[in-house]
Parts: C-alpha cells; structure tokens; sequence
C-alpha cells in the first residue's frame, strides 16, 4: 500500500512537470550566408512569442552567432551570447521586444526581433543606435510588433 501511494504522488509530479511544461514553445531560427530576404540574415528575423518560449539559433552557415543587443532586451531578461558557429538556445522570460544580432554581420543588416507578450521596451529599443543596414531592417521589424 505505501509503495502505490509513494508511486503514485511520483506519477503526479512527473504529469505535473510535463503539464507546465506543455505550452512552451520552441522556434527554430536559421543563420544563413543567403536566405528568402537576401544575404547575411537571420530566418525568420521576426518571432512572437510568449514567455517561456524557447528560441534556437542554428548556424547553418558558417561564421555566425547570436547575440543580445544592449538596451533592446526587457528588464529582468539576461543578456546573452553564443558562440561563432555554434547552436545557441535562449529562453524569453520577460514580456517586451529582444533585438539579436549576429557579431559579425551586425552592421550587414544580420539582426532580428523577437516579441514577447506586451512590447513594454519598444521605445527604449527603437531608441538604441544600430549600424548600417541594421538600422534599415529594424525599422521593418518594428512595424511586425503587435500593438499591446
């Protein structure tokens, strides 16, 4: 009798975990030489998420990374930065706008959006000075943004 009530309280945490865990979502992000928007680019360069939501970055091409850009991440959501080449994955945390780059390829235009929940740090993102072609397609980025 003890052993079936200590197996099944183990039963509901397991179901209890998978449950929670149910209604995250992952999305693949490609890093590419050339893609559908032309070359040096993240696909897609706009994810909307939600809290808790994973996103992994595949560098499917060579010589890219992801990384978080300063002043375009939520309060109380961590920086982060892969490695040249390697796979990255990130969990979102906080409702708001995460603007990423590639390192390299910033100044290309190699950037994306990730939206999550309310955009709470759109303006503080729209404010943050890009390089080159960044500031071009982040300017259509925004217009992706759903209103909150």
């Amino acid at each position: 009798m003890k052993t079936m009530l200590v197996a099944a309280a183990l039963a509901a945490g397991v179901m209890a975990i998978a449950v929670q865990g149910a209604g995250a979502a992952e999305f693949e992000v490609h890093m590419l030489n050339k893609g559908e928007k032309g070359t040096m680019v993240f696909e897609p360069d706009f994810v909307q998420a939600a809290p808790g939501d994973t996103i992994r970055f595949v560098a499917v091409d060579k010589g890219h990374n992801a990384e978080s850009i300063k002043g375009m991440m939520p309060e109380g959501a961590d920086p982060f930065k892969g490695k040249i080449n390697e796979e990255i994955t990130y969990t979102v945390s906080e409702e708001g706008v995460y603007g990423i780059k590639c390192t390299p390829h910033y100044g290309m235009g190699m950037v994306m959006l990730v939206a999550v929940g309310k955009p709470v740090n759109l303006e503080a993102a729209k404010a943050v000075k890009n390089p080159g072609k960044a500031k071009g397609v982040f300017e259509k980025l925004w217009a992706m943004v759903p209103a909150s």
